[in-house]
């Protein structure tokens, strides 16, 4: 089941955060990039104190213990949001209540 999940997101190219179980660790904001038998090769970038560096990893699928995805983000600071209102009058939805008259 989880073998075909995985093959899904790879042919979606989200952006997804691997569990791996052997090695007890998140990976995130990864990649799959590619998928060979038991094998998945997955993509991603770790932030240290002065650099950014870029990771390709090859794991088995049975070392994935979970794979998560981000739904929606919203940021933290005071922003409005947009809403329908700040559409432009083309895209805006019609409210039935108003085509009563």
């Amino acid at each position: 089941m989880l073998d075909r999940k995985i093959y899904q997101l790879y042919n979606d190219g989200q952006e997804v955060w691997i569990y791996l179980r052997d090695q007890q660790r998140w990976l995130d904001r990864a990649r799959i990039t590619a998928l060979e038998g038991d094998l998945v090769t997955i993509r991603y970038e770790t932030e240290e104190e002065d650099e950014i560096c870029a990771w390709e990893e090859m794991v088995r699928v049975e070392s994935i213990g979970a794979v998560t995805l981000r739904l929606a983000a919203v940021p933290k600071h005071n922003v409005d949001p947009i809403v329908s209102d700040d559409c432009p009058e083309a895209e805006q939805i019609p409210n039935p209540e108003s085509n009563s008259d």
